[in-house]
């Protein structure tokens, strides 16, 4: 059986100046590491995926610990919201690309 391969558009600057700027300036890879990943999974024209920390951690290859301190640098970079339904509920996270605006 063959695998469905699926494509993203990324914009330039996400490769040219967030990833020298998350990677460089603020060395945290993961954040960047996990910024592409909610991009990749975000659905709709809000942007929104919805993935617990650990579901983020293995998919990524990173430490739970580490997808939670990049979800930390993403949210004080103001490149995604969170929000919950519940406690126990998987967080959802809004992509966003203040470079647009």
């Amino acid at each position: 059986m063959a695998a469905t391969v699926s494509r993203i558009t990324l914009d330039a600057y996400v490769l040219d100046t967030l990833m020298p700027d998350l990677v460089g300036h603020d060395r945290r890879p993961s954040a960047f590491l996990v910024y592409l990943y909610l991009l990749r999974h975000a659905r709709g024209p809000r942007r929104v995926a919805t993935a617990s920390l650990q579901q983020m951690a293995s998919d990524t290859g990173l430490s739970r610990s580490a997808v939670q301190m990049a979800v930390r640098t993403l949210r004080r970079r103001q490149l995604v919201r969170t929000s919950q339904t519940s406690a126990t509920a998987a967080p959802s996270y809004t992509v966003l690309m203040p470079w647009l605006r």
